[in-house]
């Protein structure tokens, strides 16, 4: 039994800041396109296991933990910890918001209920409806490569890496691109999931607008494919699209080049002679961020539609899973007869501050930092204090910058408590793994786990695949080779050197009680918490809205033109409310672009916010003033006829000091789209 939904989990785009940059001045102004959460439930009249890939930067423990309370009031027991994977495209054009440990509160506003909500949501509505569609159905499996849209971005790292490991590949980036295809009895496709390893930041830390990346245009295009004449989010065919052991890869091709000279940053640290870190920066294939978005979208839709037009390898078997919740600040491992190695509590190195090359750090720190920084330390030592020599010395060779396991106020600032799981449909096993893994960690992963299930039969010819950035976020995972650089992903392994060997451990033993069918043996592990006191929220309440004298909400301030051409860009502003007065956005649109259908006299929407045609820009004026730019850019493919462009919203005024929130629509002039002016 397969089941396949789709959900719109799109946060109000205003002033909320987006997750991922860590830029503070990245705030929430428009939309690009809208984030979508897709679930895929399968089901073999035993065991039932969902997997969820959602437009969102990473899944956090609060969100998961929010998600399955919300599936156990509705469901009670059948949707659970052990058998739902959630995992994030890592899209850094999200909302942020959604987090309960202090480091990344502090870093976007705190907890945001208006940015959470909508996640938790669209997530448990995308369940419901695979779930209410469950249909007997066929799994086919396939596998391709990729070229041309990815690059490893922290080479000095991977090289360090042994060199009879790194000869055993012909890349330092997976290339493999891996399509799951779900039809019904008849043959008839339902959906898809594809994972390949890409960072989602095609589109850089200057957007303000909400936007899914190269990941979520994937799927796009291919929903688009597969659900003729539907507006964006509708149609019944779901394509997911879903990250992999992305942790060191950059879909900027280009590699990365100092924005002030053009020349190429230093390969040791990626920084620039004038401007250090910030000037480095990764150049995507495409003119701009846009272009380059569309180009590497493009190019992993147009394998995914090969793979899943070519998939005859059918997957059967049985459905199983196994998690564990491990105390990942205290795991031990024996390496050997003579040695044992150790996790540490969390911390961050100075390295973690500079960024990496597709969005570097303000401040003068640099990649490779095996020192620390005098200046810095002293200033962290008299805000927050300074690292034990217990915690010094497990990082080793890392010089701390944050040592977050020992910093508890007002709540943990990372978590202790992390998920590991796995999932297997047939022969196709899906680790799911809570961080950024890098390209060779992955693989190390994926052969253990491998090496684990192919000990039996039944997954002799077995397909090991990671879901990054699910379930719970920590950060990175680098080989312990890798670590030893302190480039950015280092610096960012936050439980020290021996986090991978740790995960390896634990992917195993989970890989092993599945092959043996004895998950039930399994220890549960120690349940993460939930917080609810000293979860804080530094966003301010969205102030009322102003217009100018003699004007109303939704009137046209700078009018379309009467006649354009296929390929223009259509623009046009309104006086706008924020849109956070808007509430519960999802399944709406703040935009229209319709035609006039002659024949029946009525006009039809063609594009909305969610369109890849269309940007919805906000922009807070002065004196609580606020305007929305509508841009459409005409495809060549539009019909010409004559067209309009709405927008909608809501604006707060006060009444009797109470406020009162309004909706509003607006509407351009008529104008005419046309092949030529002549």
């Amino acid at each position: 039994m397969i089941g396949v939904g789709r959900s719109d989990c799109t946060a109000p785009p205003a002033e909320i800041p987006l997750m991922g940059y860590a830029k503070p001045q990245q705030t929430a102004a428009g939309i690009h396109t809208r984030l979508y959460s897709r679930a895929f439930i399968i089901d073999d009249g035993s065991r039932r296991v969902v997997f969820v890939t959602a437009d969102v930067g990473m899944i956090s423990q609060r969100l998961r933990l929010e998600v399955l309370q919300a599936l156990k009031e509705k469901y009670g027991d059948l949707y659970r910890h052990d058998n739902v994977v959630l995992s994030g495209t890592h899209t850094h054009c999200g909302p942020a918001g959604y987090f309960q440990y202090t480091l990344f509160m502090l870093t976007s506003k705190g907890y945001i209920k208006a940015a959470v909500e909508p996640l938790v949501n669209g997530i448990v509505k995308s369940i419901d409806i695979a779930h209410s569609n469950m249909k007997p159905g066929r799994i086919y499996r396939n596998r391709g490569e990729l070229d041309d849209s990815n690059l490893n971005r922290s080479p000095h790292s991977y090289m360090n890496n042994p060199q009879n490991e790194r000869n055993r590949y012909k890349s330092n980036t997976d290339k493999d691109v891996l399509v799951l295809k779900f039809t019904d009895l008849d043959g008839d496709g339902i959906g898809m999931i594809s994972w390949f390893a890409v960072h989602a930041v095609s589109m850089n830390y200057t957007n303000r607008m909400v936007s899914s990346d190269n990941m979520g245009y994937a799927s796009y295009l291919l929903e688009e494919d597969k659900n003729p004449g539907e507006l964006p989010g509708q149609g019944g065919f779901v394509a997911g699209f879903s990250s992999s052991n992305l942790g060191d890869v950059t879909p900027n091709t280009r590699g990365p080049y100092c924005a002030n000279t053009g020349l190429p940053c230093d390969y040791l640290n990626s920084s620039c002679p004038v401007g250090g870190t910030v000037m480095c920066q990764a150049l995507g294939p495409g003119k701009d961020m846009f272009d380059s978005t569309s180009i590497i979208g493009h190019n992993i839709y147009l394998k995914a539609k090969e793979l899943y037009a070519n998939a005859v390898e059918e997957v059967t078997g049985p459905v199983q899973f196994a998690h564990q919740w491990v105390n990942m600040t205290d795991v031990t491992v024996k390496i050997n007869d003579t040695h044992t190695v150790r996790t540490c509590k969390p911390a961050l190195g100075h390295s973690f501050a500079a960024g990496a090359i597709d969005g570097g750090g303000d401040l003068n720190f640099t990649q490779g930092a095996v020192e620390g920084d005098p200046f810095w330390d002293g200033i962290r030592d008299a805000l927050v204090g300074p690292p034990s020599n217990q915690t010094k010395e497990c990082h080793h060779p890392k010089p701390i910058l944050f040592s977050t396991g020992e910093m508890n106020w007002p709540l943990p600032w990372h978590p202790q408590i992390v998920d590991v799981q796995i999932i297997t449909i047939g022969s196709v096993a899906v680790i799911a793994v809570p961080g950024e893994i890098t390209t060779m960690s992955g693989r190390r992963l994926r052969e253990a786990v491998k090496n684990e299930l192919t000990s039996v039969d039944t997954f002799r010819n077995s397909e090991v695949v990671i879901a990054g950035l699910s379930n719970v976020y920590t950060h990175y995972i680098t080989t312990y080779e890798e670590y030893q650089v302190q480039r950015y992903e280092g610096a960012s392994t936050i439980y020290g050197p021996h986090t991978l060997t740790a995960y390896l451990h634990k992917y195993r033993e989970l890989a092993k009680a599945i092959a043996q069918d004895k998950v039930s043996e399994l220890p549960v592990g120690p349940e993460p918490p939930f917080f609810t006191n000293n979860l804080f929220n530094l966003m301010a309440a969205a102030a009322v809205d102003r217009k100018p004298e003699n004007s109303s909400f939704g009137d046209v301030l700078e009018e379309v033109l009467p006649v354009y051409r296929l390929g223009d860009v259509v623009s046009v502003t309104f006086v706008a409310g924020n849109p956070r007065h808007s509430g519960d956005i999802r399944d709406r649109t703040f935009v229209t672009v319709e035609i006039y259908d002659n024949r029946t006299e009525s006009w039809e929407v063609v594009y909305n916010d969610a369109s890849w045609e269309t940007r919805f820009h906000w922009l807070k004026g002065s004196n609580l003033q606020n305007n929305a730019t509508v841009e459409w850019f005409i495809p060549s493919s539009a019909p010409t006829g004559s067209y309009r462009i709405r927008h909608f919203g809501h604006y707060k005024e006060l009444k009797s000091l109470r406020p009162v929130i309004t909706p509003y629509e607006g509407s351009s002039d008529v104008f005419s789209v046309r092949s030529s002016y002549y």
